[in-house]
């Protein structure tokens, strides 16, 4: 009857169950695995398989994949297994691999441990790789003593297109690192590597035809110190560059070969190309001269789309199509301004010639022209979502990063699409609120928002998300210039992303991720590789009441603890222990910090309350900030909690792009006000400008206001955070405040953002 059950399962899960040898499943045990990703099924057996000196590899023929899976396996092996032929299998004794053709899954495999023998079975050599992977981890981590618990595991991806992504341009990283990151990819079961090889900070490959691309494009004079938007720029002075030999491609792509990962080269066009350009400036729209770009952003000046700029490109791709075997071509296509192109005579003559309507169709005819060559050679050309204004070409992949939109639209037209949204896939996003954090480009996508997506969108219907092919976390590296700062911002939060490509919807459980993922942490950390560890930062959620400001933390440690104080003591482990939250009703000072296994386990968690007449009460707002910048919602503006002053991304901080700001306070009671206190966010290298004018209005019964106060904002303070007092009328009484605060409006010429809508940043509002 056990027997029949096991077979069941099998067939249900979708794969075949033909060992060759009967295995019980009776008096199975209940044990707990830290495999990630987490495998479809796991059933567990009663006992285990013991390795000794006498344990074998057993293959029915002897390859190169069979060689890699034994090297691998042994590095788990306090003395090395030899290998053997057989003629059947599964071997007694032994570590049996099985090519199985009656597996329907081409990257599935089943994995059987039993008292006699372990059997990795797949239809493919991929399949059995992933299998040998999972007994890595169970090796690692779930075996005691060479005893290998008894279980069957049958495993398959969730997703075709399973990736990580490298840029290599803004910062170079040498091709030992790249092989590193390949071996880390491997582990969790990735299967793209996304090598992004050119931009306008550098080209980063040997094109023989072009050697400038190389002598000149490779390098630049200098680079920007700081962020982006700081004001003034700051610059290094220093000449800084590299690039990959094609003979070191090639040792890369063999290398990403053996462990089954598939490079998809990207070679940006139209735009991103300044440094193709500094090489060869015919190729522009204008004369140039041009420079490798010594800043981080986007240039104005991209690809001419003359017949010499389509015959460079195709010799250029050819070259690259020949050093990579993988079906993918990464075009690029994103964020190219067209400002060259309007200015063009030669593009404006090829508009009309072509019958296009505008530039962005100029941009499709370009991509198409692309896709024909590409395609002709045998290959597919994927692309950022940009791709789709002016008109899909043909047979294209869309990459969606711009959120999911222009992934939903290319799905609706049937054609593939790999999701890598930036906020659940930009790994050059803040992981972590800790003031400590190194510096990154912006954002903020922790470990769990990572774990918590959802790769196929509901405005799909079933047919559509077939065309949703995967998902990919993007390493952009602006501000990441040193390998150990790529593996401190990609790891642990790739781990989540596998789970993500990986295992099935219905079976991912955050908290128990976690419970795997501490083990992988710590055994990463012993092999040299700088990862994050935020699971012992505690997070803290302030919810008002009406009459205080309710306080939950928490953090992703399980079985940890989180000790606090109320008075700016730093806690230890002899300190009060949270339990449950709590109502705060008074001005405090809090500080908090994680244990795990008796040693702190965490940076320590400070947060300041200061009560004013306001603080814990209720808001409502008029004009809704952009998503983006509401995570504490309106109330956060009088929960007596100031937001950061290093960066605006965090939960305290409303921001409005192009609006006004206006909401109206219910202060629950009616009572005398003398003046309310503003802060704002000023940063104009960011777009985030201060406002132009406050109104203040009061009201008994929320509906009737009138004028209480005023105040036209003419100061040129440049610090980042900005405290604005507006003094009331004499003798205001009142329950409830209207606020009114006028958005700086479009940005001027000459300033960063020229002619876009300014945003504007409010946090704490203090009624005194």
């Amino acid at each position: 009857m056990k027997n029949i059950i096991f077979f069941i399962v099998m067939s249900v899960i979708g794969l075949s169950c033909n060992s060759g040898k009967k295995i019980s499943v009776s008096s199975s045990e209940n044990r707990f695995y830290h495999i990630i990703p987490k495998p479809v099924s796991i059933i567990d057996l009663k006992g285990y398989f013991e390795v000794n000196k006498f344990t074998n590899f057993a293959y029915k023929e002897e390859n190169t994949e069979v060689a890699t899976f034994m090297e691998l396996l042994n590095t788990k092996f306090s003395f090395p297994l030899k290998g053997i032929i057989v003629k059947e299998s599964p071997e007694e004794n032994a570590i049996n691999f099985a090519i199985d053709s009656t597996i329907n899954k081409e990257e599935g495999y089943i994995l059987e441990v039993t008292n006699s023998f372990i059997n990795i079975r797949a239809k493919t050599y991929s399949g059995i790789f992933y299998g040998v992977q999972t007994l890595m981890q169970i090796l690692e981590f779930d075996t005691r003593d060479n005893k290998i618990p008894a279980l069957i595991i049958t495993d398959f991806p969730r997703f075709k297109y399973r990736g990580l992504h490298l840029d290599v341009c803004r910062h170079f990283f040498p091709p030992e690192f790249v092989k590193k990151y390949i071996d880390l990819m491997s582990r969790y079961k990735f299967n793209r590597f996304h090598w992004h090889l050119t931009e306008d900070q550098g080209w980063r490959i040997e094109i023989k035809k072009y050697p400038k691309l190389t002598e000149i494009g490779a390098y630049r004079d200098s680079t920007m110190i700081g962020r982006y938007s700081d004001v003034p720029r700051r610059f290094d002075k220093t000449r800084y560059g590299g690039y990959y030999t094609q003979e070191e491609i090639k040792d890369i792509v063999r290398y990403a070969a053996k462990k089954h990962i598939t490079i998809v080269p990207e070679i940006e066009m139209p735009g991103h190309s300044r440094a193709a350009l500094a090489a060869y400036p015919e190729l522009a729209c204008t004369e140039g001269p041009f420079s490798v770009m010594p800043i981080w952003g986007v240039s104005e000046d991209i690809y001419c789309p003359t017949e010499k700029t389509f015959k460079f490109l195709e010799d250029v791709l050819s070259e690259v199509m020949e050093l990579f075997p993988g079906e993918y071509i990464h075009i690029g296509g994103d964020e190219a301004p067209k400002a060259r192109w309007k200015e063009s005579k030669y593009c404006q003559e090829l508009i009309k010639k072509e019958g296009l309507k505008d530039e962005h169709e100029l941009q499709s005819y370009f991509i198409r022209r692309i896709e024909k060559f590409v395609n002709s050679k045998g290959k597919k050309i994927i692309g950022w979502d940009e791709i789709l204004e002016g008109g899909l070409a043909p047979n294209a992949t869309v990459m969606s990063w711009r959120g999911e939109k222009g992934g939903i639209e290319a799905a609706k037209q049937h054609h593939e699409v790999v999701m890598t949204p930036g906020n659940y896939c930009y790994f050059d996003h803040y992981q972590s609120l800790d003031k400590d954090e190194p510096l990154a480009i912006g954002g903020y996508t922790p470990l769990e928002e990572v774990y918590s997506y959802n790769p196929v969108p509901k405005e799909l219907t079933k047919e559509e998300a077939k065309y949703i092919i995967g998902a990919q976390g993007n390493m952009w590296t602006e501000y990441i210039p040193t390998p150990e700062l790529v593996e401190y911002m990609v790891y642990p939060r790739a781990i989540a992303l596998s789970e993500v490509v990986w295992t099935p919807q219905k079976l991912r459980n955050y908290k128990d991720f976690l419970k795997r993922l501490i083990p992988h942490i710590e055994e990463l950390k012993k092999e040299g590789v700088n990862v994050a560890n935020h699971l012992g930062d505690i997070s803290a959620k302030f919810e008002n009441t009406g009459d205080g400001v309710k306080m939950t933390l928490w953090n992703s440690m399980p079985g940890s603890i989180i000790y606090y104080t109320l008075d700016g003591k730093i806690p230890d482990n002899t300190f009060p222990v949270y339990s449950e939250p709590g109502i705060i009703r008074k001005s405090v000072k809090i500080k908090a910090v994680t244990y795990y296994k008796g040693k702190q386990a965490g940076p320590v968690f400070s947060r300041e309350i200061k009560m004013h007449k306001a603080a814990g009460k209720f808001m409502k707002l008029i004009n809704e900030p952009s998503p983006k910048y509401n995570k504490g919602g309106a109330n956060a503006l009088i929960n007596g909690i100031m937001g950061s002053d290093v960066r605006y991304a965090d939960d305290q901080w409303l921001g409005f792009n192009g609006k006004d700001f206006e909401g109206i306070i219910d202060l629950g009671a009616k009572m005398h006000i003398n003046r309310i206190k503003m802060r704002f966010f000023n940063n104009k290298g960011a777009w985030i400008y201060p406002p132009g004018e406050i109104e203040i209005y009061a009201s008994d019964d929320g509906y009737s206001f009138t004028i209480a106060g005023a105040l036209i904002i003419k100061s040129k303070n440049t610090s980042k955070v900005m405290s604005v007092p507006v003094r009331l009328l004499k003798n205001t009484n009142a329950r409830f405040l209207k606020i009114k605060v006028k958005n700086h409006g479009i940005i001027e010429e000459g300033a960063q953002g020229a002619g876009h809508p300014a945003w504007l940043f409010v946090d704490e509002i203090i009624v005194e």
